[in-house]
């Protein structure tokens, strides 16, 4: 049985009268009779009230059971603790990987970017409106570009040129300035590839924006390959970032219909708008725990 808490210690607290005051409850375990009713009854004892509960059985109930639930309990940041020694035995009947997080306590991410602004921008809009519950703590950018776009909302910016021989040192500086800071890593269009020892640190906590609807035109320039394809939709991914380039787990997906009208730079155009709203709604689901893994998969409980 593996617990994972989330980290609360770079988390802030929400501003004064936010009704953010209930707790999530994220559970993967083998598929059995009992599991929700467990739940349940162990959240009744508790005297909490369920607010929202999901699950997903994979292979017909046969296979593995995917559970979250959003629950109110009085004096819950003081009881806290409590409750999530108290869930262990309920977690060790079933042999299940969880998690238990407070809503109100932010999330801390840093957002890796290049040239290209529009992901960046719309999720500094989507943060600043206050559709995004996290906090962006830092953006770093191996260009200038962006600099004065991030400034002035108030976030620190990071410089750091990179090119094949010095991005060993570069990742290293750049772990040693995220180090204690973030929960997790946004891509907003960063056009460097992460080696397997920086996403290492962060194993399914990096999300990624690919513009296009993976698994087709891996790597660059897919607008491009796009085109030169004769494709009738175009789209884009947010997944997760592992080792293999473009593999990982894919969090979000939309499309846009194109026909031979439609020259690169018109899908290129046109995939950014669809860009933007893929990332946010990935990094927001992120954010308020929606998402739990299965395998190279993903269980979505969108709101």
């Amino acid at each position: 049985m593996t617990v994972y808490l989330t980290p609360s210690s770079n988390s802030v607290e929400p501003p004064l009268g936010s009704d953010l005051k209930g707790a999530r409850l994220l559970i993967s375990c083998p598929d059995a009779p009992g599991i929700v009713a467990a739940v349940a009854q162990f959240l009744y004892r508790q005297g909490a009230n369920i607010l929202q509960s999901d699950q997903h059985s994979t292979d017909n109930g046969h296979g593995r059971f995917y559970m979250r639930v959003e629950f109110q309990a009085e004096a819950l940041n003081s009881r806290f603790a409590t409750l999530q020694a108290a869930f262990v035995s309920v977690a060790k009947r079933f042999d299940m990987e969880w998690k238990m997080t407070r809503a109100k306590l932010q999330k801390r991410f840093a957002v890796f970017v290049s040239k290209e602004d529009h992901c960046l921008r719309e999720l500094l809009w989507a943060w600043q409106a206050g559709d995004l519950w996290g906090q962006p703590v830092m953006v770093i950018s191996n260009h200038v570009e962006v600099q004065s776009l991030v400034e002035s909302f108030g976030i620190p910016f990071h410089h750091f040129p990179v090119n094949s021989d010095t991005k060993p040192a570069v990742e290293e500086k750049q772990l040693q300035l995220l180090q204690g800071q973030v929960d997790f890593l946004v891509l907003a269009r960063y056009m460097q590839i992460l080696t397997p020892q920086f996403v290492s640190h962060y194993p399914l906590q990096v999300i990624n924006i690919h513009h296009s609807f993976l698994p087709a035109f891996v790597g660059r320039n897919p607008y491009g390959r796009a085109y030169d394809r004769g494709v009738k939709l175009i789209g884009a991914t947010a997944h997760y970032v592992t080792p293999q380039l473009d593999e990982g787990p894919i969090i979000e997906q939309d499309v846009q219909r194109v026909d031979h009208r439609y020259g690169a730079e018109d899908m290129k155009r046109m995939g950014r708008r669809i860009e933007r709203t893929v990332l946010v709604r990935a990094v927001q689901w992120h954010l308020e725990d929606r998402i739990l893994v299965h395998g190279n998969k993903t269980i979505v409980f969108p709101s």
